[in-house]
């Protein structure tokens, strides 16, 4: 990019305060992969008995530090583990050189933090079909680790950004048989945004105690109902990675527990929030709820037509109640729908219904609701109890001047 990009006006007023971790520390560097004057490596260490789950994108193109990632997943250990990240370059459509440089990366992490290979967990993010220069980043790994602290996550969060405007943090704190069970995440992401299971990188720790298999169910079925429900521009990366890490240092156990994973909803759903209100060149939130339709998969189907839209997106840029757009994205899903049973709503404001123009609807009411900045569209299709709620922002001129010049 070719300069800071502007602050995101739907960004929160600051970076939250997050607690930290016990069993975790990060620092972050600059190696120059490809910024100068920031910090675009971080590395995180996690204690002993940590248990690590994921949930990675399913591209056919999917980067090399990716297919290592899911190739250790699910090993059972009693070691540390570590996760190193950098931004500026994907380490994706590399061939060769993209497998030799995770393989560089996870030997020199594992000889800096004497843990196993397995346990050493990569990503990157950034240009695609460009050899990453592996060696800017092992040329910074002592000081990675002599760096570490806990409260330092802060630092991790704004190293791994790309085209981000802010560096994004959620945290949450549950009280389980009267010990506090804490949870931290962070993420990056902005454009090629469109989950098809995690999204872009997010990190997550927790000090509660549950077996890895345990996590890896909470976490998978959690995101579809988070990052698999958000949309930018409809593409999905070739580096998309979710990694949740749980220390186990609180001694509570949460198998099973509604309250933990209420916690992790929330802090996993606010994070999805946050890389959809950084979209690139976004004015707009928008939030999509789909209800009576023949099930839940028809309306997250018609919900993601939507979001995908790039006309109901122009429109809602121009803040133009254009209802007739959610009709077209609506027959174009492919999912069941019928024409004469469906109700569409910009807020509050009944705007079709049965089919056609309701005898109440008055444009500039729907108007008068598209001038905000956090627009709600509801469609009932009358078919049924499925439901299911979708979130993306609107297309601007910003986001074709960010990517017509993301590589200068």
């Amino acid at each position: 990019m070719a300069g800071a990009l502007p602050r995101s006006p739907l960004a929160p007023e600051r970076f939250p305060e997050l607690p930290e971790i016990d069993g975790v520390t990060f620092a972050a560097t600059a190696a120059g992969v490809r910024y100068t004057g920031r910090k675009d490596v971080m590395l995180a260490v996690c204690a002993p008995g940590t248990a690590v789950a994921g949930v990675f994108t399913k591209s056919a193109t999917r980067a090399a530090p990716v297919l290592d990632c899911q190739d250790k997943i699910g090993r059972n250990s009693q070691a540390g583990a570590a996760i190193l990240v950098n931004a500026g370059n994907a380490n994706a459509f590399t061939g060769r050189n993209g497998t030799d440089a995770v393989q560089a990366l996870v030997t020199a992490t594992s000889q800096a933090t004497s843990l196993p290979e397995d346990r050493v967990f990569t990503a990157s993010t950034g240009v695609i079909g460009e050899p990453l220069a592996h060696d800017r980043i092992t040329a910074h790994l002592a000081d990675l680790v002599a760096n570490q602290a806990s409260d330092a996550i802060a630092d991790a969060a704004a190293a791994i950004m790309t085209t981000d405007t802010y560096a994004k943090g959620a945290a949450q704190t549950v009280v389980i048989d009267g010990a506090a069970v804490r949870i931290a995440g962070i993420a990056k992401g902005s454009g090629m945004i469109a989950p098809d299971m995690a999204t872009m990188l997010v990190y997550i720790f927790t000090d509660a105690l549950i077996e890895q298999g345990a996590l890896q169910d909470l976490t998978s079925s959690i995101c579809d109902r988070t990052f698999n429900c958000i949309t930018v521009d409809s593409d999905t990366s070739t580096s998309d990675s979710l990694l949740a890490a749980a220390t186990g240092a609180s001694g509570v156990d949460v198998a099973e527990n509604t309250d933990f994973a209420d916690a992790l909803h929330t802090v996993m759903l606010d994070l999805a929030h946050q890389v959809v209100r950084d979209g690139e060149g976004a004015t707009k939130f928008v939030e999509i709820a789909v209800t009576g339709c023949t099930d839940n998969t028809a309306a997250k189907t018609h919900g993601l037509s939507i979001a995908n839209s790039p006309l109901v997106k122009t429109a809602i840029a121009g803040e133009d109640p254009n209802w007739g757009r959610v009709v077209m994205a609506i027959g174009k899903s492919g999912a069941p729908a019928d024409r004469d049973t469906l109700s569409i709503w910009f807020g509050d404001v009944l705007v079709a219904e049965n089919g056609w123009v309701s005898p109440s609807y008055r444009e500039e009411d729907a108007a008068t609701h598209m001038k905000g900045d956090h627009i709600h569209i509801r469609v009932d299709c009358g078919m049924g109890d499925g439901h299911a709620t979708v979130w993306t922002c609107d297309l601007t001129n910003g986001y074709i001047d960010i990517n017509a010049d993301y590589r200068s």
